[in-house]
């Protein structure tokens, strides 16, 4: 499998295959998201055209996806802060990857490529928020340098249960 994937930067082209892939891991895995399902489900493609950073100039905003074929099998996004004091920090966002195409090495593949691209782009931290208690992901963090800094308790509140979020970052 992995010599069929296609890792590159989403375009405006894209976002209807983003938008079906986010909105069905909202649904699936709701504990994994801030966001909720349904909210977002009311959103069109378009409203995504932000998270590409096709509209700034200092690089750092962006969402990669990994494709198989023509299919969209998972995501990652960074966003860079505009306020000069923290423009060095970009914000891990949206790691998604389809479930049947798992424990493959492509959440690893979509990470080393969002770190790369952050480098490139002049980061100097990355950081990201993760569901404390998803062990395989949070491995996945730490296999490639990020270290916790705290966690935030009951973070998420989904009906009556709640989900810690673990603050992480990396030094680029």
């Amino acid at each position: 499998m992995s010599d069929d994937v296609v890792i590159r930067a989403l375009g405006a082209a894209d976002l209807a295959d983003y938008k079906r892939l986010r909105d069905d891991m909202l649904a699936a895995h709701p504990e994994a998201f801030t966001s909720d399902a349904s909210t977002e489900s009311w959103k069109v493609p378009g409203d995504y055209l932000h998270r590409l950073g096709t509209d700034r100039d200092d690089g750092g905003q962006f969402v990669l996806g990994a494709w198989i074929g023509k299919r969209l099998v998972g995501a990652i996004g960074c966003e860079r802060n505009e306020r000069l004091k923290v423009r060095h920090i970009g914000h891990v966002i949206g790691m998604m990857v389809r479930p049947a195409t798992r424990r493959r090495g492509l959440g690893g593949k979509l990470l080393d490529a969002c770190i790369g691209e952050a480098r490139r782009a002049g980061l100097e931290m990355l950081t990201l928020t993760v569901t404390a208690e998803n062990a395989s992901a949070v491995q996945l963090y730490e296999r490639h340098g990020f270290v916790g800094y705290g966690t935030l308790r009951r973070a998420l509140k989904i009906g009556s249960e709640y989900h810690d979020k673990l603050h992480m970052a990396l030094e680029l």
